[in-house]
C-alpha cells in the first residue's frame, strides 16, 4: 500500500507565494500520512502559455537548479517522495516542460521531458518547449516506479503504454487543462469528460493506477486574444480497472489523499491478460504518420 497526496492549487502571479503555499500543502499532505506528493503542471507560476512573450523565459531554471534544491531540502526534511512539474532551461535557446522527480532523501530520482506539445489558442506552448527527448522510461523511486508524463501527454494511449512495458508501477500526469470561458457549458462538460474517460482508460488497457493533478482557478489572457482559461480542477485518482477512487472539485483548492494498492496491478492482469494478447507483429504501421 502506498499513500499519496494531490495538490491541486490556484497560482497567481508572485512565484514566491505559490512556492510558499504548495510547501504548506507538501507539509499537511506528509502530516496526514503522504509517502507520495504530486504536484500540477509548471506549478511554481501562472500557466504562461496562454500568451507568445519571449519576457516568459527569465522564468525557465536549470536543473538542477533553485527548485530541485528548495523542494530537494523539503523531501529531506519530511522524507517524502516528491513530483514536480518545471520550466527548463537546458541550455541557450532550448527549454523544456520537465517533470522532476526527487527521492525522499532529497535526492533527483530522474526526470521526464515532456513529449507531446500542444498549440492552440490559450496553449501556445510550442512557442516555450522543446519535444522531450528521454522517451517513455519510469522513474525508480523507494515507493515504486512512476511513469509520469505531462499534461498534452495522456491524450495519447501510445506513451501509456511504453510506460507500462518498461514496467511502470503508476501513470502519473500533472496537467494545466482548463475551459476557454466562451465555451458553450454543453461542450465544456464534453471536453472535461472526455479528458476523465480517456485516463481511466490508460489505466483499463494497461492494468495501473492513474494519477491526474490538474491546477484550479481563472487565469486570464493578458494579450486578449482569448477570455482567459478556467482551469477545471477534477483531479483524480483511477484504479488498474478504471475505477475512480478518489475525485476532486472542480472549482476548489484541495489537498486530496488516496491510498493505493500496488500489487492489485498483478491481479488484475491476471484477470484481464491485454499484454499477454498483443499482437506486436501486425503493429507496425503505429510508427508511420498515416496510411494510406
Amino acid at each position: 500500500m502506498i499513500k499519496i497526496g494531490l495538490i491541486q492549487q490556484s497560482n497567481t502571479a508572485d512565484a514566491q507565494k505559490n512556492i510558499t503555499k504548495l510547501m504548506a500543502n507538501i507539509r499537511d499532505c506528509v502530516a496526514r500520512g503522504a509517502q507520495l506528493v504530486v504536484l500540477q503542471e509548471l506549478h511554481n507560476s501562472l500557466y504562461f502559455c496562454q500568451v507568445e512573450n519571449t519576457e516568459n523565459f527569465d522564468m525557465a531554471e536549470n536543473i538542477p537548479g533553485p527548485s530541485t534544491e528548495l523542494f530537494g531540502t523539503l523531501a529531506k526534511e519530511l522524507g517524502v517522495v516528491l513530483v514536480l512539474s518545471l520550466f527548463e532551461k537546458r541550455a541557450a535557446g532550448l527549454y523544456h516542460n520537465t517533470a522532476v522527480v526527487i527521492e525522499k532523501d532529497g535526492s533527483i530520482a530522474g526526470k521526464y521531458r515532456k513529449m507531446h506539445i500542444p498549440d492552440d489558442p490559450a496553449y501556445y506552448e510550442k512557442f516555450y518547449f522543446t519535444p522531450g527527448d528521454l522517451g517513455f522510461r519510469p522513474i525508480q523511486t523507494s515507493v515504486g516506479k512512476l511513469g509520469v508524463m505531462v499534461c498534452w501527454d495522456q491524450w495519447y494511449p501510445e506513451a501509456a503504454r511504453l510506460m507500462a512495458l518498461a514496467g511502470a508501477d503508476i501513470l502519473i500526469y500533472p496537467t494545466a487543462i482548463g475551459w476557454e470561458s466562451s465555451d458553450a457549458e454543453a461542450e465544456k462538460e464534453r471536453q472535461k469528460n472526455a479528458w476523465v474517460t480517456v485516463q481511466r482508460g490508460h489505466a483499463v488497457s494497461n492494468g495501473l493506477p492513474v494519477i491526474a493533478v490538474n491546477r484550479v482557478g481563472y487565469e486570464s489572457d493578458l494579450s486578449g486574444q482569448t477570455q482567459g482559461i478556467q482551469f477545471w480542477g477534477n483531479s483524480f485518482v483511477a484504479g488498474p480497472q478504471g475505477e475512480i477512487i478518489v475525485s476532486a472539485s472542480s472549482g476548489k483548492e484541495e489537498n486530496l489523499m488516496v491510498e493505493i494498492d500496488l500489487e492489485r496491478s498483478e491481479t488484475v492482469r491476471r484477470w484481464w491478460p491485454f499484454l499477454r494478447d498483443r499482437r506486436i507483429d501486425a503493429y507496425g504501421d503505429l510508427t508511420k504518420r498515416f496510411i494510406d
